[in-house]
């Protein structure tokens, strides 16, 4: 079961950034909108409380991987202009770090 959601957490956490941030990129698909919609509604049906087992087979396998399909589906060029802001976010979050004082361990 830790692996099912350490697949989850690796998947669907990557794969939910790149989405969002193609969405919000200005040549964003016309089909990811309406299929992100979809796939929420999917995740949060009132099947998944009726049939308890279902519903976990979908939120943990369905969905990450339909997720992952939908990543898959973007274009070339939405792909490389996260590439280079996660690059970007990367290189500023070590600078910051470079830059934190460093405080000696007190010897109480």
């Amino acid at each position: 079961m830790n692996r099912i959601f350490a697949l989850w957490r690796m998947v669907a956490g990557q794969d939910l950034r790149l989405l969002w941030f193609a969405l919000r990129h200005e040549e964003c698909p016309g089909w990811l909108l309406p299929g992100l919609a979809g796939l929420t509604l999917f995740a949060v049906e009132p099947l998944n409380f009726a049939l308890p087992v279902f519903g976990a087979v979908d939120e943990f396998v369905l969905v990450p991987l339909v997720l992952h399909g939908m990543v898959k589906m973007l274009p070339a060029h939405l792909l490389d202009g996260f590439a280079r802001a996660t690059a970007g976010r990367q290189r500023r979050r070590a600078r910051m770090a470079a830059m934190r004082p460093r405080h000696p361990k007190s010897g109480m």
